[in-house]
């Protein structure tokens, strides 16, 4: 019976206990909130009332530690000189602290008092800095810096990215301490431009922060090396289409347009351009020795150059190169011109063969070939050329259209047709005839000389004779004359 009446003795006291337990638990909130430097943050007095139901006696404090921020006594507002005006304020109705362009030096404890209540909120700030600004070029890689401020101790951090397309990235992460993580990525392309989010997670305390970040890559949307190919007096267009429209680039890059034939070669500067104070491209031709043209009507943001009439040594590098601080970033683009010749030139006479020989600038891509085939032709007449050949010859005897065509992947990307026609049968009697009536000539011609040198050489032997016999009878008159003088 004792122990029963000690019991409900104690029971009293243990729920007076639990009681005053549960109040101050209830008058004690302890909240956790994360911010980002550059930010706002918007505190809150949890549990107290809006100004329309506040007591008149009520009196509100907010503390960064045991620092005096804002005090509310009797609807009067006090400020702190360490109420930094340009960037904390209090929200009216419920007396929430609002603090913006946060800074990591902002990270602490919160204490909002009203009454017997005392929130006290952990502020855990985080500053990303990502290198040149988030303005990058092509091929550049960017790093981001990670830093963390906590009044409690700094949690270990697992990061992670979002591309601007939404992609998952997992980056090198190296961290010399809790404090500031560095973030590498790899190369950047064109279409990486845009809004890339920054995930941060930790376990204790529970974080799961997205930091967006904006990435401004100004390069070329061509592949790094593009090549493009073209037959001679053919028109080619050459085209390099930027992104500074897309990304709203605003002045500040320049850039040229380069030509060498062959690697070794020195570069010939075709245009120079730069961006306008408005967005706009502006280039200005070079050079006056080359024959090309600037297309007028073009989209925005696009590089092009019109060579009306190719040449065989047109072909070669076409560099686009962009400049920005002193950093570049370029996109080449490979033409490789194709020459089709016959010898003898002229109609294919029957019974005689002719050759033809295709011919491209430039060294072709390990998985490209030259193809020769006579149109409507059998399989027979398909002439294909080793790797690494730039020159394809065949020799054919039947006319007809044929055409070369050089292949890559599987795929015709460029053709050059020539057609030999077939001398007509007059053409060839006339052609045999010239040739009996020549040889006819010929063989008249030489017996006129043989008669006219035979016929010649008698007159002078008849010449000669009687040239002899003139001086004969002119000895022997002298003669007689003598012997009658001596008589």
């Amino acid at each position: 019976m004792e122990s029963c009446s000690t019991a409900v003795s104690r029971t009293p006291a243990a729920f007076l206990l639990l009681h005053l337990g549960l109040v101050s638990s209830m008058a004690n909130h302890n909240q956790f909130q994360t911010g980002l430097a550059g930010g706002e943050v918007t505190l809150n007095c949890t549990g107290i009332l809006p100004d329309s139901k506040l007591p008149r006696d009520t009196v509100v404090h907010w503390k960064y530690h045991d620092t005096p921020l804002w005090r509310l006594e009797k609807n009067i507002p006090w400020k702190t000189p360490a109420f930094i005006t340009d960037r904390f304020s209090i929200k009216k109705q419920y007396k929430q602290l609002w603090v913006q362009n946060l800074k990591l030096s902002d990270a602490g404890i919160y204490t909002c008092e009203y009454g017997s209540n005392k929130v006290r909120t952990s502020l855990h700030i985080f500053k990303l800095m990502i290198s040149l600004n988030g303005h990058f070029l092509q091929n550049e890689v960017p790093e981001l810096i990670l830093t963390q401020n906590s009044p409690s101790p700094l949690p270990d951090l697992r990061i992670t990215l979002l591309d601007s397309n939404n992609n998952r990235v997992t980056p090198e992460v190296r961290s010399e301490n809790r404090e500031k993580y560095i973030v590498n990525l790899k190369k950047l392309e064109a279409m990486h431009s845009g809004t890339w989010v920054c995930e941060v997670h930790s376990d204790s305390p529970l974080i799961d922060q997205s930091i967006p970040f904006a990435v401004k890559v100004l390069g070329f949307r061509n592949p790094d090396l593009e090549r493009k190919y073209a037959t001679v007096d053919s028109t080619v267009i050459l085209s390099w289409r930027l992104n500074s429209q897309k990304i709203k680039w605003k002045e500040g890059f320049t850039g040229q347009l380069n030509w060498k034939q062959q690697e070794s070669a020195n570069p010939h500067e075709l245009l120079d351009f730069n961006v306008t104070a408005q967005g706009e491209l502006h280039e200005t031709k070079k050079s006056n020795n080359f024959l090309f043209e600037i297309p007028e009507r073009k989209p925005e943001s696009t590089i092009e150059v019109k060579l009306p009439k190719v040449h065989f040594n047109h072909s070669g590098q076409y560099q686009c190169q962009l400049e920005y601080q002193g950093r570049h970033a370029q996109s080449k683009i490979e033409l490789v011109v194709m020459k089709v010749s016959a010898k003898p030139v002229g109609p294919l006479s029957r019974g005689d063969n002719m050759t033809l020989t295709c011919q491209v600038s430039g060294p072709l891509p390990p998985n490209a070939y030259l193809s020769w085939e006579h149109v409507n032709g059998t399989k027979k007449d398909i002439k294909n050329s080793e790797q690494n050949e730039v020159k394809l010859e065949v020799n054919i005897s039947v006319a007809g259209l044929w055409s070369c065509h050089l292949i890559e992947d599987g795929d015709r990307k460029i053709s050059f047709h020539y057609h030999v026609e077939e001398a007509a049968v007059w053409t060839n009697y006339v052609i045999i005839g010239a040739s009996v009536g020549g040889s006819l000539l010929v063989f008249a011609l030489g017996c006129l000389c043989i008669i006219s040198g035979t016929s010649w050489q008698r007159r002078r032997q008849r010449a000669k004779r009687m040239a002899q016999a003139r001086q004969y009878s002119l000895e022997n008159k002298t003669c007689q004359c003598q012997h009658r003088l001596k008589k």
